[in-house]
């Protein structure tokens, strides 16, 4: 067989024809800092001669001016481009370079070993097929080691390299390797059962084990690296899973064509399938898959393409096309394994949202089950998550999706929660199934409706949130409003902070999880008592911006009012009725409000009040005629 670098030279076509029917394998190199990850993709690059000469020269420059090695060339720096990662030495970002042998193409994904960085090696993660385990010969296994293990096989990789690295640095010491090999394999027995694990000695530095065997290791018979990622199996099973199309794009460019883009998530399709749209459950057939190189007679798992169906049916962005044989699940509330990518933590009964394929939806996270120990896979008690921590929790979805549990199909199963405020991707989810519950709790139907009850009420049904800092007179103003609205024949109830704090929140405390769970609940019960028709009048500092836009989602639209009681810190710690400034400044308290905890004013309130030049009942006199303007009621 001619090598590829003469195939070039006499036949580029035939060459590139070759090089397209090779495979692909996606990896990562992952383990802790400094182990050699960078240095080992640089060794690969540079030997399988995927280096230009310009490259080769900028890299055996700044080898001299930035680089480890002594002046020496510094494979590290053909993947480590940030200007960050040269002055410091280490890896960042992640960074995916190609390259190909004789026998295979690859894209490898260079992951740092920073704990700071784990969600950068999560997203790495979340496309390989395999991964490579840096681990270096002189430290053995690390909590970093364990942790990028457990987030890989989460991920669903199967087929890993344990590449004990530097072996240079120990003499090529056999008991060395042996040690750290036990040592590791009694840690993987907590792992999944067919992970694939392929344990290799190397100095990525000094090139050994790397394209050939080396004499510096006669006590080692298995593959060289090369060999090992030439000839590994990897069962490309999206395309002999279940057809699953989540949908990109509605394509009508005229009336007499309408198709259903996206790319082929797993399974494959033909003209004439019985499909099933997804959440809907309406079936149709496949008449047409649309390509811009014409119609195909099959597409397969990743393909982009647009099919055309023969019946009208409800399908949109975001929905699924699935095969109506085997059919994608739908819920709105499941299990599922986090792994939190944010330095705020899980905040449980926060509305997140949560992207899966092309749909997002509004997601609520409840407290964790339980949290995982990188160290031993143990079960731990977790209140919430912090940063680079796993754990196991439920949430429920506002609407449901389609879905496959993670383990049955990575393309499906797999989301992401970004943060409604910042647009932070904050954690990685898996999901494990869907709860029980989802399926059996259905909406009781009522004969007598909320607009009744509202009717025999002769009134709106309206939520007024007061919210503010502790002493800008938020219950003081809600009390005397609803003094003047009782007097005027009005049904209304207070649900004030500090008594709900006696009995339905006694359990809370005052850290912001707590906090975003006391008003989760509030206002829960402020919906239940708008649908019986009163007017609440709610009064709690709510200081997060998120929990009040989560209250305002749950009412009907324009029933809630959020009424800002706009008083100064200084003016607030001034009147310090109950002493509770005072605690807070000298320590007795923590996590208060204006103090040692944040308050998010409102940005655009329906009212705000001015408590230092108005009184209390010119405050509730001012609401009243807002609330009649806006037909609450007559006065």
């Amino acid at each position: 067989m001619r090598l590829h670098d003469d195939l070039i030279a006499e036949d580029i076509g035939a060459y590139l024809e070759s090089h397209e029917q090779k495979s692909l394998l996606r990896f990562i190199t992952c383990g802790s800092v400094d182990d050699g990850k960078s240095t080992l993709i640089g060794r690969l690059l540079y030997d399988s001669k995927m280096i230009f000469e310009d490259q080769l020269a900028a890299l055996e420059a700044d080898s001299k001016k930035v680089g480890t090695q002594g002046g020496s060339i510094d494979f590290a720096l053909l993947v480590d481009g940030l200007s960050a990662e040269r002055e410091q030495g280490i890896t960042i970002d992640v960074a995916y370079r190609f390259f190909a042998t004789e026998k295979r193409k690859f894209i490898v994904a260079d992951t740092p070993g920073h704990e700071q960085y784990t969600r950068n090696m999560a997203t790495g993660a979340s496309t390989a097929d395999c991964a490579i385990l840096m681990i270096d010969a002189r430290k053995g296994i690390l909590t970093q080691t364990r942790r990028h293990s457990i987030i890989a096989t989460l991920l669903g990789i199967r087929h890993l390299v344990l590449a004990i690295n530097k072996m240079d640095l120990v003499g090529y010491n056999k008991s060395v390797y042996d040690e750290i090999i036990t040592s590791y394999r009694a840690f993987a027995e907590a792992l999944p059962a067919n992970l694939h694990i392929t344990p290799i000695p190397i100095s990525a530095l000094a090139g050994t084990n790397i394209t050939s065997r080396s004499p510096e290791t006669p006590w080692y018979t298995g593959p060289s690296l090369i060999d090992y990622l030439e000839t590994v199996e990897i069962e490309r099973e999206t395309e002999n899973l279940p057809l699953r199309l989540p949908v990109q794009w509605v394509n009508r460019p005229n009336l007499d064509f309408r198709g259903f883009s996206g790319q082929i998530a797993s399974g494959r399709v033909r003209p004439g399938d019985r499909i099933r749209s997804l959440p809907s459950g309406r079936e149709t057939t496949v008449t047409r898959i649309v390509t811009h190189g014409g119609d195909l007679a099959e597409a397969v798992a990743g393909q982009s393409v647009t099919l055309t169906f023969a019946d009208e049916i409800d399908t949109s962005r975001g929905d699924m096309i699935a095969a109506a044989s085997a059919p994608a699940e739908v819920s709105d509330q499941f299990q599922v394994k986090l792994l939190w990518m944010s330095e705020q933590p899980l905040l449980p009964g926060r509305r997140y949202l949560l992207k899966s394929g092309t749909r997002t939806v509004t997601a609520t996270v409840n407290a964790p089950k339980h949290g995982i120990d990188v160290n031993t896979l143990a079960e731990t008690a977790a209140r919430t998550l912090e940063l680079n921590q796993i754990g196991v929790t439920t949430l429920a979805l506002e609407q449901p999706i389609a879905f496959d549990p993670y383990t049955e199909n990575r393309s499906t199963g797999g989301f992401i929660l970004i943060d409604r405020q910042t647009n932070d991707t904050v954690a990685l989810g898996l999901i494990d199934f869907s709860l029980r519950r989802a399926a059996n709790i259905h909406w009781q139907a009522l004969d007598i409706t909320r607009e009744a009850l509202a009717g025999q009420k002769n009134q709106q049904p309206a939520v007024l949130w007061f919210t503010g800092l502790s002493g800008s007179g938020k219950s003081t103003i809600a009390n005397a409003l609803q003094k003047r609205l009782y007097a005027m024949g009005r049904h209304t109830f207070i649900l004030d902070g500090d008594n709900v704090r006696h009995g339905l929140n006694r359990d809370l405390g005052f850290t912001d999880a707590d906090r975003v769970e006391n008003i989760r609940r509030v206002a829960n019960v402020a919906r239940l008592m708008s649908d019986a028709g009163l007017i609440v009048l709610v009064s709690f500092i709510s200081p997060f911006r998120a929990e009040r836009q989560m209250a305002r989602s749950l009412m009907a639209p324009g029933e809630f009012i959020e009424i800002h009681v706009d008083t100064p810190l200084e003016v607030a710690e001034q009147r310090d009725v109950k002493g509770l400034y005072r605690k807070a400044r000298t320590g007795e308290i923590r996590n208060f409000t204006g103090i040692d905890s944040p308050y998010e004013p409102p940005l655009d309130p329906e009212l705000r009040l001015d408590t230092v030049t108005r009184t209390p009942e010119e405050a509730a006199e001012e609401i009243l005629k807002f609330l009649a303007l806006r037909g609450t009621f007559e006065i």
